[in-house]
């Protein structure tokens, strides 16, 4: 055996996972799968019945919650289906860029700058108006696989 040290690099996100495993028989309405390497919100779930020859299939249909695109998927009810890890961060409204971008105060005090606007025209009016105003605004972020997108706001009164 060696006595040389092994330096392992730290990862901030401590190594975990985009996606956990589910069985797909377990997926419900309001869930979250991947379908296409997209994560994607369930609307529409429906069972098969076991048939000759092997398992019950579970057709899902489900909404990208990033883009709003519509796909669908069959699984075995008995095989495990990719969930991604789904959150939504609160952060306040600081600046609207020119080229589009936001700047986000962070729960620390950090700025957060890599964001673009929401391409939801009615989502985006809201906030340049409410930002136009001068109000407190307060932006949702829903983060999932490695992607960003701006998804709900809050006012919280004038500045």
């Amino acid at each position: 055996m060696s006595d040389e040290e092994h330096q392992f690099e730290s990862k901030a996100d401590a190594g975990a996972s985009k996606t956990y495993p589910q069985q797909a028989g377990t997926i419900r309405k309001g869930g979250h799968i991947v379908i296409k390497n997209r994560a994607c919100k369930v609307v529409e779930v429906s069972t098969s019945k076991t048939g000759k020859h092997g398992h019950a299939k579970c057709h899902f249909v489900a909404i990208d919650i990033f883009n709003g695109k519509k796909l669908e998927d069959i699984v075995p009810s008995s095989h495990n289906c990719d969930v991604p890890h789904v959150s939504r961060t609160d952060y306040q409204l600081i600046d609207i860029s020119e080229d589009g971008f936001v700047s986000l105060l962070t729960e620390n005090g950090n700025t957060k700058d890599d964001l673009k606007l929401p391409t939801d025209d009615a989502l985006l009016t809201q906030i340049k108006d409410g930002f136009a105003e001068g109000k407190d605004l307060v932006v949702s972020v829903m983060s999932a696989m490695g992607e960003e997108q701006i998804c709900a706001l809050k006012d919280i009164g004038p500045k």
